[in-house]
């Protein structure tokens, strides 16, 4: 088949199959990277050699590896690799290296070449010598474990000694000294390795969606396992710039002024990483919060650095006092100190003045285009882009001094976003006092203006954010560099979504009004209010968060998820208890005496602190422990079977059932033996005596689809899909250890499942939350 594209001949002449030059000419970057390097290249040297010498796969390399900050560089990278200078891709890295950290001023030749090796000649013997003497420090291992033996690192020390050793040598080299130490390999080397067992723990199920995508940049995901992992310890390893080389990152706008303004940030800050947790006072903080709470905060205790909280409150309508201090309390909640408490409002007058600037500087105009005109992408381009500077400038004037309506004028910014949006509002007017500076202000930044430059002002060094945002990257770094000010770097990451629920402000105060659920903070609800009224413990969400790993792309996962990581947490630090939902009375004739039985808080743990509870006469069983007609597979309480009370050390059998005027079972009358191995029973029941009274709600999942929001999955709307038996409130009897339990103080009920406390509570009456089930016994039965 003759090839007629001159494009992809010309790529395949540098040694590309064909298939992989038609992958490069959709790169349009890549495409024109590697024609600026050809031709670069061919003015130094013949082309038509480049196939054989590696020349051709080199300029492919710098094409593929070069960021658009060294553009400039590209022809004189290209030329070194004709001539031979550049010979292998560690060199060509190395060279790219030292151009992004030199990107202003001129280009110190010598410096150069000394970076990326040019004229260091590396020998075989060079290489001989490096690993024989790897080989030596190493001999005893090495004959101890033979061809076990993890020699990768000798090979680093190796390279690590010759920089510019190629690793393709210095791997054959290595392989053939192993050879000669330890001959041929032989069915022992050849056999399996011998593995240790590991625990199974949760994974995703198919109905997740996760990405093999790392924002760090990394080939394998980073993800922590099974909530033993922190967030902290998850965001050590990935691959963010370092503060002050901002301009290493992708896409990031170089100017004439940005070296000096990154070195006077290192000034400011020392060097530190600063990260911010900038959520809108207008809402409770739910669940995919924990994730953006745990990246900022946790990348900020990985590095050693800061973390600010920051109220992004610039639209008074919404916010209210209540959302202030419940944001502050759900992040000290989950262990995390904010370094500072900051807000954007702390920064009005400076975005007021920069805004004027930017309107001097031709950037910026006051249109007065309805929202309803501007809304979508496609909206048309207003009449008023071009007006005159002093005009704006007076019209601006006097949308602050409130000589406008509200709607009557915007300011907005002449750039276009990613999506194609172009020019977005930066001010609009408000008549709402605010909650901070009062009448003060009637105009409000917008969060597209406010952003970046709060974290400009903040000295934030990685400004995390969800991958929604990425569309705003362009003019986030836009106007940083209007108003010349230090630009941080953004770095988005994928939400955290989970099914069965809603997390939208306004469905949940939707949910509110119609009275389906309580507050912001009932237990069937995901924001973090309610999943600590219910019980969720913060280490559990965090390892949850940390499970999830990091990715660029959303995450999507059934509650199970989250409800594995709590029965982790719960079942090394929720005291066991007893407790009856469902009570039964039994009257036990031949009780030897009112007693006391040790209930061991941790029955796994040997040395667990234990708590006393009574035993007499009188005992409440669950009503399902007991049938009247004993069926297969049954192991529990029946006429002709007995069973065991746990912690006891009595077993039970019934000699009388009692009924109520309607038949049903009302109270069993038994006798009690010492549980020894002659009379052991199939099975071991929970049960309280002397009891105290206690409510316990008892709840499901509050919508019946799993993505109630979903037109096509439930057509009239998540109001309609809400389970009607998703809370269940039942009396019931409690053991003596229970009376003291304070709100949110949690236990396991024996056989039953984990709760706590609830600050419905009173001194006369506790509540308990149900919080997760136990995993499924298959020995209840």
């Amino acid at each position: 088949m003759t090839i007629n594209d001159p494009d992809v001949l010309l790529f395949m002449s540098l040694g590309l199959s064909e298939q992989k030059a038609k992958e490069t000419l959709k790169n349009v970057s890549v495409t024109n990277n590697l024609k600026e390097a050809i031709a670069a290249g061919k003015a130094e040297s013949d082309c038509s050699s480049w196939k054989d010498n590696g020349v051709g796969t080199l300029l492919y390399h710098l094409a593929s590896k070069a960021k658009p900050q060294v553009a400039k560089y590209f022809p004189l990278v290209a030329r070194y690799i004709s001539l031979g200078k550049l010979d292998s891709t560690l060199r060509v890295d190395a060279a790219l290296e030292y151009l992004m950290s030199h990107l202003q001023g001129t280009l110190n030749t010598a410096e150069f070449e000394k970076a990326c090796g040019v004229g260091v000649k590396i020998t075989a013997e060079d290489i001989e010598h490096a690993v024989e003497k790897q080989i030596n420090l190493h001999k005893l291992e090495l004959l101890e474990k033979r061809y076990r033996f993890n020699y990768f690192p000798l090979m680093q020390e190796v390279r690590n000694e010759l920089k510019w050793a190629d690793g393709k040598a210095v791997k054959n080299e290595m392989d053939l000294m192993v050879m000669n130490l330890l001959g041929p390999k032989t069915e022992a080397d050849l056999a399996p390795p011998p593995t240790n067992k590991v625990d199974k723990k949760s994974k995703p199920t198919k109905d997740s969606k996760s990405s093999s995508k790392d924002i760090s940049g990394k080939d394998d995901k980073t993800e922590a396992s099974s909530g033993h992992v922190t967030m902290a310890e998850l965001l050590a390893k990935v691959n963010f710039h370092k503060p002050g080389e901002n301009f290493k990152t992708d896409g990031y706008v170089v100017t004439p002024n940005t070296m000096q303004l990154l070195q006077e940030h290192l000034k400011r800050t020392g060097g530190k990483v600063i990260t911010r947790f900038p959520p809108e006072p207008n809402g409770i903080l739910h669940i995919g919060h924990a994730k953006a709470i745990n990246i900022n905060f946790g990348y900020a205790i990985s590095r050693g650095g800061e973390c600010y909280l920051r109220y992004d409150d610039t639209n008074p309508e919404k916010e209210e006092e209540k959302f202030f201090t419940g944001i502050r309390d759900m992040v000290e909640w989950l262990g995390y100190k904010p370094t500072k408490i900051t807000h954007s409002s702390d920064n009005f007058e400076q975005l007021y003045l920069w805004a004027v600037q930017l309107i001097k500087d031709g950037v910026a105009y006051v249109c007065h285009q309805t929202a309803e005109e501007v809304k979508g992408i496609d909206a048309p381009p207003s009449p008023w882009r071009d007006r005159p500077i002093g005009e704006s400038l007076q019209l601006f004037e006097d949308m602050k001094n409130g000589k406008l309506e509200e709607g009557e004028a915007t300011l907005r910014l002449k750039v276009t976003l990613e999506e194609g949006k172009q020019d977005p509002v930066a001010y609009r007017i408000k008549y709402v006092p605010h909650h901070r500076t009062g009448d003060k202000w009637c105009i409000y930044p917008t969060y597209d203006y406010t952003h970046c430059l709060c974290d400009s002002i903040e000295d934030i060094t990685h400004s995390l954010c969800t991958k929604e945002f990425q569309s705003r990257r362009s003019s986030y770094y836009w106007l940083c560099n209007a108003l010349n000010i230090y630009c941080p770097v953004q770095w988005e990451y994928g939400r955290l979504n989970v099914n069965y629920t809603v997390v939208s402000k306004r469905k949940i105060a939707k949910l509110i009004d119609e009275k389906i659920v309580a507050d912001w903070d009932d237990p069937r609800l995901f924001t973090l209010t309610a999943l600590r009224r219910r019980g969720f413990p913060k280490d559990a969400i965090n390892n949850f968060c940390a499970l999830m790993g990091l990715t660029g792309s959303l995450v999507v996962v059934d509650p199970h998820m989250l409800e594995a990581c709590v029965r982790d947490v719960l079942n090394v630090t929720a005291p066991r208890a007893m407790a009856v939902l469902d009570p039964l009375r039994v009257v036990i004739i031949n009780h030897p005496g009112n007693m006391n039985v040790e209930v061991p808080d941790f029955p796994a743990d040997p040395n667990s602190k234990k708590h006393v509870v009574p035993f007499g006469s009188e005992i409440f069983i669950e009503h399902d422990d007991f049938k009247e007609v004993l069926e297969k597979g049954y192991k529990r309480l029946t006429p002709d079977q007995p069973v065991g009370l746990r912690h006891s050390g009595y077993v039970i059998s019934v000699t009388e059932v009692l009924r109520g005027r309607c038949g049903d079972v009302m109270e069993l009358r038994a006798t009690c033996a010492p549980a020894v191995a002659s009379n052991k029973p199939k099975a071991f029941i929970h049960w309280v005596s002397n009891p105290i009274n206690i409510e316990v709600r008892l709840y499901e999942r509050l919508f019946n689809h799993k993505n109630p929001e979903d037109p096509k999955e439930v057509p009239n709307g998540f109001l309609s899909d809400c389970n009607v038996d998703s809370l269940r409130i039942m009396q019931a009897l409690g053991d003596v250890s229970l009376a003291n339990a304070k709100v949110y103080d949690k236990f396991q009920f024996e056989r039953i499942g984990f709760f706590s406390v609830d600050p419905d509570s009173t001194q006369s009456q506790i509540v308990f939350n149900r919080t997760v089930t136990l995993k499924e016994d298959a020995g209840k039965v």
